[in-house]
């Protein structure tokens, strides 16, 4: 078993600022924290991703976004065109949140189309979002294979809006994707503790608003031990 006290978390985490009430403010203020702590990337809707263009603009920091965001059910072209728009403006990750609707009806050759289009046409990293909390383990297996066929980069748990990340769900997804894929565990990350047992079960990403705090929480646990 890998030893979790020598896991430097923050190269895992997409620093999430996902409110409706986003401001300019905090969208500077979560770039600088990305910058400072070396996270993965900063994870922020659409609408501001020219704003943290801005302030990365000389950093090799990822600029992710979501897309279909948070239901998954706009329509193929609008997501498509979201997609691309989105990488044009500078978003190098993008979080695709897929048609529920569409697995719970079996019908998974719209949601590979989807996705598959995407993957092809931004020729960006892709990581599909399965909202697992609301799945059958069927449709969560189900779900998997068809992203993975589509050309998806990674595999998501959850938008964090209907439930969260379980490390039960990762190591599902870990048996599924067999190292092909990555995997983000995202939703109720807010401690070291729930951090490291994902990356323990197999995230290789971990979607969360609580970085800093996890950072000086682990660093406070070991000064005390």
């Amino acid at each position: 078993m890998r030893n979790t006290s020598d896991i430097d978390l923050a190269p895992y985490i997409d620093h999430s600022l996902l409110v409706p009430t986003a401001s300019l403010e905090q969208v500077d203020h979560w770039c600088a924290e990305t910058q400072r702590y070396g996270f993965a990337s900063v994870c922020i809707y659409p609408v501001h991703i020219q704003r943290a263009v801005e302030r990365l603009h000389e950093s090799r920091t990822a600029i992710c976004t979501v897309i279909g965001f948070p239901t998954g059910a706009d329509t193929t072209a609008s997501k498509v065109f979201a997609a691309q728009e989105a990488t044009d403006n500078g978003a190098t990750e993008l979080d695709v949140v897929i048609n529920l609707g569409w697995l719970k009806a079996g019908q998974l050759e719209k949601i590979h189309t989807e996705l598959a289009q995407i993957v092809e046409e931004t020729g960006q990293c892709v990581k599909a979002i399965l909202e697992m909390a609301l799945l059958t383990e069927a449709e969560k297996r189900a779900a998997a294979d068809v992203c993975m066929d589509a050309g998806v980069h990674f595999l998501k748990t959850s938008t964090g809006w209907t439930g969260g990340a379980t490390v039960e769900d990762i190591r599902l997804l870990k048996d599924v994707s067999r190292g092909r894929v990555g995997i983000k565990a995202s939703g109720g990350i807010r401690t070291p503790e729930q951090a490291l047992a994902l990356v323990e079960a197999g995230a290789t990403r971990l979607g969360t608003s609580r970085g800093p705090d996890i950072l000086r929480q682990r660093a406070e646990l070991a000064t005390t031990t």
